[in-house]
């Protein structure tokens, strides 16, 4: 049974979608038949960051029409053999929680993990379809108004009664842990109230590699930490280690 993974966040800027990147990406290599959906409306970007802007025919638009079935939909990524992309489309479109639903069951016998890049923003829309996920991945940056945005999604998906939760901080660095934004990572875990699963450095190299769409260098210290995030998803123990630039 494939497990089904949204990554989430209360705002937008906090780098969800190079959390699904590196994720699905680090999750592939690992060996992992691996399935990114994206639903970023209007506002698509994944295919930009794995350099398959050229070669995506379909997308999710086509799904929700009928006019492909969603497994023709999806584009495999050459970076990553066993990467998969359902990229969203490029104009706006409404979508249900069911047809997701629907699309995540025609597709799940084919995937090991089916990762759901949702839309930023604390609205109705976001919360009926992470509910529908095995596991939800809150994403924070150390900015207050993240923390606070994401601890009120966080919150709401406590009171549907979605207990899966599990917190990413991301673009960390020495810069903004102290004096400048919060005092440590303890506050950010406290101020949110999820368990934390992993923490991403603010790294320059990741930044080039998804903004050209070419491989993630293997001395990455953010691609370090997802391949550390994706094994804690699948149950291994591997120790949280901060290094921050």
């Amino acid at each position: 049974m494939s497990k089904i993974i949204a990554v989430t966040s209360g705002k937008g800027g906090t780098g969800k979608s190079t959390v699904c990147a590196g994720l699905g990406y680090t999750l592939a290599k690992q060996g992992h038949r691996t399935l990114l959906i994206e639903l970023d409306f209007g506002l698509r970007c994944l295919d930009i960051m794995f350099g398959v802007e050229d070669n995506i025919k379909y997308d999710l638009g086509d799904v929700l029409s009928g006019r492909k079935s969603a497994l023709d939909a999806v584009a495999q990524v050459p970076m990553a053999t066993n990467l998969n992309l359902l990229c969203a489309p490029k104009t706006l479109t409404s979508v249900s929680a069911e047809q997701i639903v629907e699309i995540c069951r025609s597709v799940k016998k084919y995937f090991e993990y089916i990762i759901i890049d949702t839309g930023a923003g604390i609205n109705s829309h976001v919360f009926d379809i992470v509910e529908q996920a095995n596991l939800i991945l809150v994403v924070s940056t150390p900015d207050p108004v993240c923390i606070r945005d994401a601890s009120l999604m966080s919150d709401e998906f406590y009171n549907r009664g979605n207990k899966s939760q599990r917190l990413i901080i991301n673009k960390i660095s020495k810069k903004v842990i102290g004096d400048a934004l919060v005092a440590n990572l303890d506050e950010i875990i406290d101020k949110v109230g999820v368990q934390l699963i992993g923490v991403i450095p603010d790294d320059f190299k990741m930044t080039v590699a998804t903004g050209k769409g070419t491989p993630i260098p293997t001395d990455s210290s953010a691609l370090k930490a997802f391949d550390a995030i994706s094994k804690r998803l699948g149950g291994e123990f591997v120790p949280l280690t901060v290094k921050t630039s």
